[in-house]
This record gives C-alpha cells, sequence and structure tokens, in this order.
C-alpha cells in the first residue's frame, strides 16, 4: 500500500490513493479510446454511380471486420485539386486521398508506396507500365502514388448518323472528323456541334489536346523529360485543331465542363465524342433510346498512322506524410486490389485494373494470372454482363492498352507534366488559336514557353530530369 508523504494528513491520502485507484480503473478505457483505429477515404463522385454504392458497403463491410472506424467522403471530380491543397495546407486530412491524373506535384507531402506496389505484385502479378510510368519518379525513385485502376478513353459516337454519311463503323483517323463535320451538318441541321471535344479547362479536352498532339508526333516532354513541345509535329496538330473547330464546333466547347460531351451525346446534340463509356452507362441507367445507338472506336490514326489516347482518367490513391493511419490505409488498398474483380464490376467495366492479375480467378497460379485477367476483360468486353446491345458492344474498349498512354508520353508522369494538365496549358492553346485569339504558331510558342518555366522550376527543386535538350 502505498505511504503518506511526510506532511500529508490522511484526508489528502485517502484522496490521493483513491484518485490514483479511479485512474487505474480507467486505465483500460482510455487507452481502447486513445487506440480507437480509424481511416478516413476520400475520392471523386464516380461517373457510374454503382461504383460508389459498391465501393461505399466495400469499405464499411472491411472497416466492420477490421475493426476500424472507415469514413468515405466524395466530391466531384473539378473539386479534387481545391480540396488537396487545402489538406495540404493545413496539414491534416484524410488518409487516403484519391486523385484521378498523376499528383506528381504533390509528391513531397506524400508517403513512398513503393511497400503497397510490391507486396500487390507479389500477391497478383506486375502493374501496368501505363499505371507505373503515372506513379513512379525515376528521377526520386519514388512510388508518389498507388494506383488501382485506369480507364480507357475510346471515342463514343452515334452509328445511325455516321451509317448516314457512309461510315458506319464511325471514324478511324482524325482527318474523318473534319470530314464528317459537314456532311453531318447536312443531314442534321438540327446537331450544332457535329464533332463534340471540348477545348476547355477541364478533363475531357486536357486528354483531347494530348490525344491530338501525340498522334500527329508531337509530345510535351520527350522520353528524358526535355521540352520539346514546340516543334514541327505540334503546330501541325493546333493547325489540324483549327481546322476541326471550324468545320465541326462552336464556340460553346470552350466553356464546357467534364460533363457537358456526355449530356451532348445523350441528347444527340453531337454526333462524336472522346470520352470513357460514363455516357453510355448513363444513357442506359435512364432508359434513353439513344443507348442502342452508341457505339466505340479505339484511338485515331494521325497523319502518319501514330494513334494514342491518353487513359481518361488514372485512379491513384495517395497516403499524405500527416496521415493519421497510414498502415491501415496501405492494408486497406492491398485488400481492395484483392478484390478487384468486384470493383470492376461494381463500376459496369468502367474502372480497367492496373494489376491486371488481381482479375484472375484466385486458384490461377500467379505466374500465369495476368494474362488470365487480361482474357477475363476480353470475356467481359465481348459479352456486356449489363445489358449492351449488341453484347459485344463494348469490345474496343478491350483493346486500350495497344493505344492508351500516360500523361508525359513518352516520358513519365513527372511534377512537371502534372501541373502543365493541371493549369490546362494545352486545351489554352487549341482554344487561343481555334477562336483567332492567337495565330497557331503564337499560342504554340506562347504554350512552350509556359512548360519551360513550369519544368525549370521542378528541376530546381529535384523533382525533373532533362533541360539539356529542351527547345528553345
Amino acid at each position: 500500500m502505498t505511504k503518506p508523504r511526510k506532511g500529508m494528513d490522511r484526508r489528502e491520502f485517502v484522496t490521493t490513493a483513491t484518485g490514483a485507484a479511479v485512474a487505474v480503473a480507467l486505465a483500460p478505457t482510455i487507452w481502447i479510446k486513445r487506440q480507437q483505429k480509424t481511416l478516413k477515404i476520400l475520392q471523386w463522385s464516380h461517373f457510374v454511380p454503382s461504383y460508389d454504392g459498391w465501393f461505399d458497403k466495400y469499405a464499411k463491410d472491411w472497416g466492420t471486420s477490421q475493426g476500424v472506424d472507415v469514413t468515405v467522403d466524395h466530391i466531384s471530380l473539378a473539386d479534387l485539386g481545391t480540396r488537396a491543397n487545402a489538406e495540404v495546407a493545413a496539414q491534416q486530412g484524410h488518409d487516403l486521398f484519391q486523385f484521378l491524373s498523376p499528383p506528381g506535384a504533390f509528391e513531397p507531402q506524400t508517403l513512398d508506396m513503393a511497400d503497397v506496389v510490391q507486396e500487390a505484385a507479389r500477391r497478383h502479378g506486375p502493374i501496368l507500365d501505363l499505371c507505373k510510368r503515372s506513379t513512379y519518379n525515376p528521377v526520386t525513385k519514388r512510388w508518389f502514388g498507388f494506383s488501382d485502376n485506369y480507364v480507357p478513353d475510346p471515342g463514343d459516337y452515334l452509328k445511325s448518323i455516321w451509317t448516314e454519311i457512309g461510315m458506319p463503323d464511325g471514324p478511324a483517323t482524325w482527318e474523318d472528323l473534319v470530314k464528317a463535320a459537314p456532311l453531318i451538318k447536312a443531314k442534321h441541321p438540327e446537331i450544332q456541334i457535329p464533332i463534340g471535344i471540348g477545348m476547355s479547362q477541364e478533363l475531357d479536352s486536357n486528354m483531347a489536346a494530348r490525344a491530338m498532339i501525340w498522334s500527329f508526333d508531337g509530345s510535351v516532354q520527350d522520353a528524358n523529360e526535355n521540352v520539346v513541345l514546340k516543334s514541327d509535329q505540334t503546330l501541325e496538330a493546333v493547325t489540324f485543331g483549327v481546322r476541326l473547330f471550324k468545320a465541326g464546333m462552336n464556340p460553346s466547347v470552350m466553356s464546357w465542363n467534364a460533363a457537358s460531351n456526355n449530356q451532348a451525346l445523350n441528347a444527340r446534340q453531337t454526333g462524336y465524342i472522346l470520352n470513357s463509356i460514363s455516357a453510355y452507362r448513363t444513357a442506359q441507367d435512364n432508359k434513353l433510346p439513344v443507348a442502342d445507338d452508341i457505339f466505340f472506336v479505339g484511338a485515331l490514326k494521325g497523319p502518319r498512322g501514330t494513334r494514342w489516347a491518353s487513359e481518361h482518367v488514372m485512379g491513384i490513391y495517395t497516403i499524405w506524410k500527416f496521415a493519421q493511419s497510414p498502415d491501415t490505409a496501405k492494408r486497406f488498398l492491398l485488400d481492395l486490389i484483392g478484390h478487384y474483380r468486384d470493383a470492376v464490376l461494381g463500376s459496369k467495366l468502367y474502372n480497367f485494373p492496373s494489376f491486371p492479375g488481381s482479375v484472375a480467378d484466385a486458384s490461377v497460379p500467379l505466374a500465369q494470372k495476368p494474362d488470365a485477367g487480361a482474357r477475363w476483360l476480353e470475356q467481359v468486353t465481348a459479352n456486356d454482363p449489363f445489358g449492351s446491345n449488341p453484347p459485344s458492344k463494348l469490345k474496343p474498349i478491350s483493346t486500350a492498352l495497344q493505344w492508351a498512354t500516360n500523361i508525359g508520353h513518352p516520358g513519365p508522369a513527372n511534377p512537371a507534366e502534372s501541373e502543365v494538365f493541371d493549369t490546362f496549358v494545352l486545351p489554352t492553346m487549341f482554344a487561343n488559336a481555334a477562336t483567332d485569339r492567337m495565330t497557331p504558331k503564337q499560342a504554340l510558342d506562347d504554350a512552350h514557353q509556359q512548360v519551360k518555366k513550369i519544368f525549370e522550376k521542378w528541376r530546381a527543386k529535384g523533382l525533373v530530369a532533362g533541360g539539356s535538350g529542351d527547345h528553345a
């Protein structure tokens, strides 16, 4: 028993001893409260709402099984960057933060995800190179994010309209769009935007600008991270963009948001968009007659046969350095990949797996998982389980890895490329030329100088290579 200290009367001793006993009795309760496991996840409001329903239930069930209080917050795609900057400024927020384009500019604030990537590969086989180039910085040798999925970005077209102009299989080249636009206008004067490609500060316009530049054999950087935007090939692409705008669009595409092209297609106000399958799934879900008329084509060929399109979105989870539950977050990601066939189906084939082996049957040996997963994707896109008419309608997206590439192609998605993407330098370049605000050459010169400044800033921070081969 504790002895009373010298000078302490009995009354003080009883009070102190009782307090100590109460503290001991409460200690387990206090400890449990402090050790309460939580996991806070932030991600976008998915364009195919069924995925949010699947994910939220999965996260809740996972939390119950693990003794973790999981909360999932959804915000619009357009708000992700603003929210990420706010959390970094406050140095507090979510444990898992999902981006939809490479968040290279946030690399200094993120944990290295090498251990999660390696463990996922040990269980399911390797990550796709497309997804590696979107989440790994070869300069710092850090995985600044973890990709669970990528989304193909095919062309969506109205088959009846293209059949009427003698092209029932839709366009095959970028030039086909220019040829088709006046023919569609002549047959359907009510369609004000025959070709629905945006030149605005939003996701789809960003992707379309890159697809055009790459297919004309240009790029922002080369494989060694030198700035090469200013080139004859990019100038050719910008000049083509002006022709395309004047042939098949109107000024409204300069103020589109990420949903505008979807809405235009489903309202039969355009005959072609460059997008994922989300517009089609929306038409199906709402039982719109246009759904049966929507078909798909892969990336379009440029003048020399090159065909590239950006992946539509790249699902990338980061864990902030200030996250409260980083280990729990990593465990959640690994278990999510272990259930990725369910995730693909939950998204109605919108999400494609970054680890193809994760959608293979569990009984398949590890070495065979990637090929088995690829075959499963081919099967479900060739016979859509969600009621396509015909069932093989989605088959073109199964070839995405033949023509989909990453932001930063032919190099990595470094912090400079991420900033160029997030500040909409390329769609603004096309818009400046298309509206005659600048000549194509002036628009290209202006964009090139912006890009060089962005790259120089990130090189000074030691996060981007190149420089010696920059174009003047």
